[in-house]
């Protein structure tokens, strides 16, 4: 499937990395300081008010300056009138890839401190960002997370076109009550959608979403705030204040969660390597401290060097071992502190360079690919081909394409998603459900937007409703013809009158 990239004066474009319903992502490099950026362009220019939105965003987030925010270096319009964004091209990947995963709880709450410092200051321009969730917290290649995609934010000030029109924007998942009942926002709306990914980071699991969207919506109106594990009950407290259904009882503004944050965590100092640590599942860091603390012991006890490299050795083995056993039995990212994930990794901590480790966790990687292909096959079959946005075919083909951007079975399978549009909108097209047909077409284009035949369906839409809808007859013109067969009946009797008294 190769594709033609698109060119952009000033830059040179290596690949796309990305596309959705309105816009398209590459990787490309400023030639000015040569630079990699991340460049967003609107895929067509007949919109004008989402192309204003588009560069109304681009001038919002350049104006918001913290380490936690994506940066955005140039917005520009192409020669065919397209506009386009160039950003801060950020290679760590974004939090969904970690789906599934568990998090040390001090890990987790770095990075809802990143999040909630960053949208302190996004609150205090008088904006609410209104669509947080894992997707839209990337992380730099030094751990730090860091917020993007401001396509919805909005003046707080400007939000009651929420409650007049009815549409609730954001992802149902991370919605807030009053997001999802579509009413007026504030900052703490966005509050409530950080306290959804962290009970995610600490439990693994989203318990809010629903198998249905009016489901989904109906939890986060309903559902009393979930209980952490024993282990975990410290961070209750602050689930309970962050995830309150009533915005009068939770933290008052980011500021204030800051505060409490620092009370479970003080905040590290700039030069502390923890404060930016890499995510990983859970189970980080105590196992190499143990380590450490049992060097420092061999040591007093006269033991030396050779002593504490042959136990790093038996424990290296040992992990190895484990995470061997794990991996056989399937146990990939369960069961916490004890999946082969993380036990090649607690290897990598104590060695770096372990080839095994690493070996270990390509197998992984593989054993998670052939995992999600095989759901995006059985949502394929139950014909969940776009929605729900995070558990479709459409979802898992791409989270094996983040991985392995190459993979044959993946984007053959987007292929086969975008031809079912194609199929459904050819049976609507038969049945005159004209407009059912346009929003299969744009379905598969969310899905492939190079797909030849669901552009050629997208252009030629008027076309084909024109043709099937003719136009009828004037009304004169369909008297007369109506009144044809009445005169051929009578004809034959005129004709034999006008014989007998014609005579």
């Amino acid at each position: 499937m190769n594709e033609q990239l698109i060119e952009i004066p000033g830059y040179h474009v290596h690949a796309r990395l990305g596309q959705g319903g309105m816009a398209e992502v590459y990787l490309a490099t400023q030639l000015s300081l040569q630079r990699k950026v991340a460049l967003k362009v609107l895929r067509q220019v007949d919109d004008q008010a989402f192309s204003e939105r588009f560069v109304q965003e681009g001038h919002m987030v350049a104006s918001l300056h913290h380490r936690s925010i994506i940066t955005i270096h140039d917005i520009g319009r192409l020669a065919d009138g397209r506009d386009y964004l160039a950003m801060e091209f950020v290679a760590g990947g974004d939090l969904s890839r970690h789906k599934g995963e568990l998090f040390e709880p001090q890990q987790a709450l770095r990075i809802i401190r990143q999040i909630a410092s960053a949208l302190a200051v996004v609150h205090d321009h008088g904006l609410v960002h209104r669509d947080i969730k894992p997707a839209n917290i990337l992380f730099r290649e030094d751990g730090t997370a860091l917020l993007t995609d401001f396509g919805v934010a909005k003046q707080v000030t400007l939000d009651h076109d929420l409650t007049h029109s009815g549409i609730a924007v954001g992802s149902p998942a991370y919605s807030s009550p009053e997001q999802a009942q579509c009413l007026t926002l504030d900052a703490r709306s966005d509050i409530y959608s950080l306290g959804v990914i962290l009970l995610e980071l600490l439990s693994g699991a989203n318990p809010y979403r629903g198998a249905s969207y009016t489901q989904t919506v109906m939890n986060h109106v309903q559902m009393p705030v979930p209980q952490l594990s024993a282990p975990l009950q410290d961070y209750q407290w602050l689930l309970e204040r962050m995830l309150a259904k009533d915005p009068d009882e939770r933290f008052a503004d980011c500021k204030v969660l800051l505060a409490s944050l620092d009370e479970l965590q003080p905040e590290p100092d700039a030069g502390d390597p923890r404060a930016h640590s890499v995510p990983a599942a859970a189970g980080g860091s105590w196992r190499p401290r143990l380590a450490w603390g049992l060097l420092a012991v061999l040591l007093l006890g006269g033991a030396g060097a050779a002593g504490y490299f042959g136990y790093r050795q038996v424990q290296i083995a040992d992990f190895l071992a484990r995470a061997e056993q794990r991996l056989d039995a399937g146990q990939l990212l369960e069961p916490p502190q004890d999946n082969a994930d993380y036990l090649f990794r607690q290897a990598l901590a104590l060695d770096a360079d372990n080839g095994k480790a690493l070996d270990g966790l390509q197998r992984v990687l593989q054993a998670r690919i052939v995992g999600y292909l095989d759901l995006a096959e059985q949502r394929l079959a139950d014909d969940r081909l776009l929605m729900p946005e995070d558990d479709s075919a459409t979802f898992y083909f791409r989270q094996v394409l983040g991985w392995q951007p190459d993979n044959l079975l993946a984007l053959a399978g987007l292929n086969r998603v975008a031809q079912r549009f194609i199929e459904g909108s050819e049976q609507a097209y038969a049945r005159r459900q004209f407009d059912l047909a346009l929003e299969s077409i744009k379905q598969g284009l969310e899905v492939e937007p190079d797909n030849e035949t669901l552009l050629q369906l997208y252009d030629r839409h008027p076309q084909r409703v024109a043709a099937a809808r003719p136009l009828r007859a004037p009304a004169a013109t369909r008297s007369a013809e109506a009144a044809k067969p009445q005169q051929a009946r009578q004809n034959p009797i005129k004709r034999l009158w006008n014989k007998l008294f014609n005579n």
